[in-house]
């Protein structure tokens, strides 16, 4: 995210002088190559790459600073470095920016919202039991996003069928139930369902996520997981359409208040 940032700016800077590309290239001895690598975020800009670019720009100090900041920034590792072999994509990296998570779920508790056995029942379907501890380990630390001093807010739809369907068995499931009751008490946390009764609605074609991001540089970035891969949808036009089903989907749902009630009777349910 950092670096798709960085690359705006300096592109931004480059036609706000009005210079092409090559011009640009010619005056900072590079050349054409960098100057679109740089820009397009394919290669991290240095340090001393950004002072240049800000001395041919006649970018002001405060920007300028801004700027070398941010090139720093950039190389930082974030925690979940320490998960690599897990998470091999740059979602968690785009979450943990994230200034608001939208999700709509179909089969089953979000992640950032599941307890350890509940994710161990799930991880364990796809995973050798070798990987299936390391892999717990790296959700419970994801998880910790929603209670920092610096959360987003986090907007979660789900489908009834996943509080209904007993992951893990009645215990776990009961447990999962009382934990995602506990979490949608926080202020920057809300949980709705869709009822089985809403019928037919604009979530049938599956789940997806839409994350949001502080800088108004930054776009909406759209993602789905898959069997066959993650898909990550940047186009302006396709993540409206994505808000717009959201958008829908949240007009079938209950109530923040129907829909922690339903989750507490279906609880209770277990319990009995």
């Amino acid at each position: 995210m950092r670096l798709r940032r960085l690359a705006r700016e300096l592109r931004k800077l480059r036609e706000g002088s009005e210079l092409t590309p090559e011009a640009a290239a010619a005056q900072l001895g590079w050349s054409r190559s960098k100057v679109s690598r740089i820009e397009t975020g394919r290669t991290m800009a240095s340090r001393a790459d950004v002072v240049a670019v800000c001395d041919l720009y006649g970018v002001n100090s405060s920007d300028r600073a801004g700027l070398i900041q941010l090139a720093s920034e950039i190389r930082q590792r974030g925690w979940w470095t320490a998960y690599a072999d897990v998470f091999t994509g740059s979602y968690v990296g785009l979450e943990d920016e994230a200034a608001l998570i939208r999700q709509w779920e179909v089969q089953l508790i979000p992640g950032l919202l599941q307890t350890e056995d509940y994710a161990r029942t799930v991880i364990s379907l796809h995973r050798p039991a070798g990987e299936v501890q390391r892999r717990v380990m790296a959700r419970m630390a994801r998880r910790t996003l929603l209670s920092r001093p610096s959360a987003p807010q986090f907007s979660a739809i789900l489908d009834e069928c996943a509080i209904r369907r007993p992951i893990g068995g009645r215990q776990v499931m009961h447990e999962q139930l009382e934990a995602l009751l506990i979490a949608a008490r926080r202020p920057n946390v809300q949980v709705r369902l869709v009822p089985f009764g809403a019928g037919e609605h604009a979530g049938l074609e599956g789940a997806f996520t839409i994350l949001s991001f502080s800088e108004e540089i930054d776009p909406d970035v759209a993602y789905v997981e898959g069997t066959a891969g993650d898909i990550y949808v940047e186009s302006t036009e396709q993540v409206d359409r994505c808000k717009l089903i959201y958008e829908r989907i949240s007009d079938a749902a209950l109530s923040p208040e129907d829909s922690l009630g339903l989750i507490s009777e279906v609880k209770d349910e277990l319990a009995r």
